[in-house]
């Protein structure tokens, strides 16, 4: 039978998906840096023939808590207040589309078609109880070297992933990809906030697999896993491939896009040329023609989303320069001085229906603290940067299937710009 939804990989027998869960320890070895020294890892090497044990008896991850989803009988404006910080940081990672394509030469090299491999054990037996989450969590990767996930301490950089899980009305759960990756990070010793994008199509090392995979696949092998890994196996990929320590996530399909764009009472664009896209995707796999006049326009969540990811009437670099425009026009919106009332009377309606179509870990008074923070930071003290062709070469399968691979050199002196040169938190 023909899979409807070819974004998601169905396996027999797994289990339901869950609500999402943090990373999982692993045991404790040296912790990971990236220096001026250090180069990005090379792409891994193909599978060799050697038998896996089955999965019978590899050692399974240990049960989780779930994803803290707040609420009761807390204040209007404490909600609010959340919701600010929410759309702030979501108009900032969940814009829930592709980012751009390099245009660089093709060189084909052979690579296996993209499976669901089965995981290297390389995981501790988890009889023993779980630890504190809390506390710093180190990872083990494949060449034995390792990765520490450790909690933010509330006064310095904090380092987020935010996802756009590519998930349409009616589907549930977290397996499925993810069309955007962003890096965020906020320093409050310098008032300042850094976002890089990571294409999709990167090629990488998922800690626990053998072979290389795009990087938007660790979410769904996580859950493929195990119900409720997914983010946590996304946050050390990131890691294990970039060398820059996580402290928190934020996972958020498009609905959650649509709904606080339209809490904001929609967004206003001066759109630079008319589109005329008659192959754009519906929400259910289908087609729904976008037609939007140059000049100014109000855009409602819906609207915003489709001017955002439209592609078929233009390139992948014109799509970038539309997503700038959506970002900038929330930010317009948010600095009204009539929103936030707005919001305040929307705000148990609004929160309850942003619970089923965001995930994360991080507490409301966490959420409220980073919102409140966040609105202040001035434009000018946010840095932004996409791995784009100066970043990552485009490469072709020799079956066809295009995969972006990393230009070592370059990416570790954006890393350094981006984060830091000590990667101090």
């Amino acid at each position: 039978m023909i899979n409807p939804n070819p974004n998601r990989i169905e396996r027999p027998n797994a289990p339901a998906p869950n609500q999402a869960g943090k990373p999982l320890p692993l045991p404790p070895l040296a912790e990971y840096h990236y220096s001026a020294s250090d180069t990005i890892p090379p792409p891994p090497p193909l599978p060799t023939a050697q038998p896996h044990a089955p999965a019978a008896d590899r050692p399974g991850p240990p049960p989780r808590r779930p994803a803290r989803h707040s609420g009761g009988g807390w204040l209007l404006l404490s909600a609010a207040v959340l919701l600010v910080g929410v759309v702030i940081a979501l108009s900032i990672g969940a814009l829930a589309i592709l980012q751009p394509r390099p245009s660089v030469a093709q060189v084909v090299v052979p690579t296996p078609t993209f499976v669901v491999p089965t995981p290297v054990d390389v995981r501790e037996d988890y009889s023993q109880p779980v630890p504190d989450l809390n506390a710093p969590q180190q990872v083990q990767l494949i060449d034995g070297s390792s990765i520490v996930l450790e909690p933010w301490d509330g006064s310095s950089r904090l380092n987020l992933l935010m996802l756009g899980l590519d998930r349409r009305p009616g589907e549930t759960g977290l397996s499925y990809r993810t069309d955007t990756i962003m890096l965020v990070s906020i320093d409050p010793a310098t008032d300042s906030m850094a976002i890089l994008s990571i294409p999709r199509d990167l090629y990488v090392t998922i800690p626990g697999y053998n072979q290389a995979h795009r990087v938007n696949s660790a979410l769904l092998l996580g859950e493929l896993e195990l119900p409720g890994y997914g983010p946590g196996l996304a946050m050390q990929t990131i890691q294990s491939n970039f060398g820059v320590p996580l402290h928190e996530y934020v996972v958020a399909d498009f609905q959650a896009f649509i709904t606080l764009i339209d809490a904001l009472g929609g967004i206003e664009i001066d759109v630079p040329y008319s589109i005329n896209d008659y192959n754009f995707p519906d929400m259910n796999y289908g087609y729904d023609p976008l037609i939007i006049e140059r000049g100014p326009q109000v855009m409602d969540g819906y609207t915003a989303l489709r001017y955002a990811r439209t592609r078929h009437s233009d390139d992948d670099f014109q799509r970038a320069r539309r997503q700038q425009l959506v970002l900038f026009a929330i930010r317009d919106s948010l600095l009204q001085p009539d929103v936030l009332p707005g919001l305040i009377v929307q705000a148990p309606r609004l929160w309850s229906s942003l619970q089923a179509h965001i995930y994360t870990e991080m507490t409301l008074d966490e959420i409220i603290r980073l919102g409140w923070y966040l609105k202040d930071i001035p434009a000018e003290n946010i840095q932004t940067a996409v791995l784009d062709g100066s970043y990552v070469a485009d490469y072709q399968t020799s079956d066809g299937n295009a995969v972006l691979l990393p230009q070592q050199g370059a990416m570790t002196l954006l890393l350094e710009s981006l984060f830091g040169p000590t990667n101090s938190r």
